[in-house]
């Protein structure tokens, strides 16, 4: 079962990769990254990404917390306890975020070309 499963998921991989080629576009690799909330703080509070890339904030406090663009151009729903939300990276992700049920939380996002 183990060698089918692995079979399979080269199979879909391979054909995704051939579908990218055949189509003529070129598409980098994106990365998935974690934001920890915990003890009313961004863990890490500042990141590093790419457009593309996914950011997904994860509610480890018993209070509720949001993840907002401090432009409010972007934000995640309320993340209640072991609540988690993951977005898409755009152009608009760039700057500083905070919490908005406790503003003193911050961090601050950079977009590397």
């Amino acid at each position: 079962m183990k060698n089918q499963t692995s079979r399979r998921a080269f199979i879909t991989t391979s054909l995704a990769s051939l579908a990218i080629v055949q189509s003529g576009a070129v598409f980098a690799q994106s990365a998935e990254h974690t934001v920890d909330i915990k003890g009313f703080a961004f863990k890490p509070a500042n990141i590093q990404v790419k457009i593309g890339d996914t950011i997904t904030f994860v509610n480890a406090d018993a209070a509720p917390h949001t993840a907002t663009s401090s432009q409010k151009k972007w934000g995640t729903k309320r993340l209640n306890r072991r609540k988690a939300e993951t977005l898409t990276v755009t152009a608009d992700f760039a700057g500083e975020y905070f919490c908005k049920f406790h503003p003193n939380m911050k961090g601050t996002i950079e977009i590397l070309a």
